[in-house]
């Protein structure tokens, strides 16, 4: 049965040009020390993956894009699919340190994929040794996905079913999904039929949307009229510029206790919001430093789930929207910025800022493939991209159990995702066994000290540690009178002639009733 990608995940293939690549990444260092012999062979790597194929559709399945675009592409079998012809490995260079590594990653990321294929591949790296923290033997999987096959949580549920929960090879999902019967790509008949058929009903379709959200539209253009239009209080900064093809990339880790600690000096903060405190305290630092940090609080893209909670993961494709949110770079304190955060994220999310962007993806659904092609071209290009943010930062909560690949335990993980024009900075947080990891995307001219700004994020995250909580005004009214009233009892019981200055006060009527006696 042909299987056509959706408007959402077809935006990912208009938008991709030489220097925004739209595939995601994910980065994952394995200690093979767990696995039978203590050692893992490339060999035995390609023989796990290829056990795993059929855990989700995205790993056989290729594109059958339309000439001009006319229609959105189809999803087709790989009559030619060769595992090896997507699997390579190679050693770090010397000195095999963790700026190598970094700049092994970035170089990989910035490489254009095979669309010709399957939209993934991995690339194994071995000669990590000289890398703190990491154990000796090593070895990363870097594990490319195009964005119109997978978004965040579909691409993590596919990682997880090509895991194992021991170094036995227990797989982690036990059940994968149906695998889907795609079919050989339609004929030229077939292809402008379906088309010509969609292009018909897509006026008529987007008038019965529109008509059915008119009421959240109106509200929603009503309110970004009256706060300035879509770049309303989005600062100019050095990550407003077009981006070039050269990635940049640096990560760091902390204790997810160490975080539901923060999260306890501010009743009702979250995960997310300690994730958000802390990138507005390093970006603060780093403009700071570059004399660069505006009056204004920096304006941070966060995803929105829309799978709900009966959703299923093991889907591909995407089913994202995204809120806008302010990280309080203007404010100084850090539990102050996460309060004024968690503030903001309890009223907007679900709500007001993310009604826009869910207007937008359940109305582009039924815009002609050819016009949303064009249009999305138009407004990511250099000249007409809309300054509506500063930085995108997306939480993708992992497994918080250790996970193996051929009997090696993975050690560390981190993602990486696509910048955009206008947007030349994304940090990734994606969580695993109890550590959640701050990974840092961005562009050679936009950021060519990405070192100083994973050292900031470490800083800042640091002060929310370090940072103590104000007393809770109303506990502190009542708690005043206590003590105040102790110093003003003690010099009266020292007036008296008698040696009863050391009778505790408490005893002390009872003390002035016994002295006519003696």
């Amino acid at each position: 049965m042909l299987k056509q990608l959706s408007a959402q995940d077809a935006q990912f293939l208009y938008t991709q040009t030489a220097n925004n690549l739209t595939h995601i990444m994910g980065v994952y260092i394995y200690d093979p020390s767990t696995a039978p012999g203590g050692f893992v062979r490339f060999k035995d790597i390609i023989r796990h993956v290829e056990s795993r194929v059929h855990t989700s559709p995205l790993f056989k399945r290729r594109l059958h894009r339309l000439p001009f675009d006319m229609d959105h592409p189809y999803w087709v079998e790989d009559e030619h699919f060769d595992i090896e012809a997507h699997m390579s490995h190679a050693r770090l260079p010397e000195p095999g340190d963790w700026r190598q590594f970094c700049i092994a990653v970035a170089r990989h990321f910035s490489k254009p994929m095979d669309m010709n294929r399957p939209l993934w591949d991995i690339y194994i790296i071995e000669g990590l040794d000289r890398i703190p923290g990491i154990p000796k033997g090593s070895f990363a999987m870097l594990h490319r996905v195009h964005h119109a096959a997978v978004d965040g949580a579909s691409g993590a549920h596919a990682f997880i079913a090509m895991s194992d929960i021991d170094a036995k090879g227990t797989p982690a999902i036990a059940e994968p999904p149906p695998v889907e019967d795609l079919g050989t790509a339609p004929s030229s008949a077939e292809t402008l039929s379906r088309a010509w058929s969609a292009s018909m009903q897509s006026p008529v379709k987007f008038m019965n949307a529109l008509m059915k959200m008119s009421p959240a539209i109106i509200s929603s253009a009503r309110r970004s009229i009256a706060e300035g239009g879509m770049t309303a209080g989005v600062p100019e900064t050095r990550f407003n510029v077009p981006v070039g093809p050269h990635k940049m990339f640096d990560a760091t880790t902390v204790a997810l206790t160490d975080v539901a600690e923060i999260r306890k000096k501010v009743p009702g903060a979250t995960v997310n919001d300690v994730v958000l405190t802390t990138v507005g305290g390093a970006l603060r630092k780093y403009l700071a430093k570059h004399k660069e940090l505006p009056k204004e609080s920096l304006v941070a893209v966060a995803p929105v789930n829309l799978r709900g909670k009966g959703g299923k993961a093991s889907t591909p494709g995407n089913q994202v929207s995204a809120m806008s949110v302010p990280i309080r770079t203007d404010i100084a304190g850090p539990l102050e910025r996460l309060a004024a955060i968690r503030d903001y994220t309890v009223e907007a999310k679900e709500a007001k800022a993310g009604v826009s962007a869910r207007i937008m993806t359940d109305l582009s659904q039924h815009i002609p493939g050819a016009t949303m092609a064009a249009v999305a071209r138009l407004v990511t290009s250099e000249r007409f991209a809309v300054r509506g943010t500063n930085l995108f930062i997306s939480n993708v909560p992992g497994a918080q159990v250790p996970l193996y690949l051929a009997g090696a335990q993975l050690v560390q993980q981190h993602g990486m995702a696509p910048l955009a024009n206008n947007m030349g900075l994304f940090v990734a947080t994606p969580s695993y066994n109890g550590r959640i990891a701050f990974s840092l995307i961005s562009e050679r001219a936009v950021m060519p000290d990405i070192a100083f700004f994973r050292t900031c994020i470490e800083e800042s995250f640091a002060d929310l540690m370090a940072a103590v909580p104000k007393p809770d005004k109303a506990k502190a009214v009542t708690a005043t009178p206590k003590p105040a009233a102790k110093p003003k009892a003690k010099p009266k019981a020292a007036a008296k002639p008698a040696a009863k200055s050391g009778v505790k006060p408490v005893a002390k009527p009872n003390a002035t009733r016994k002295n006519p006696k003696k």
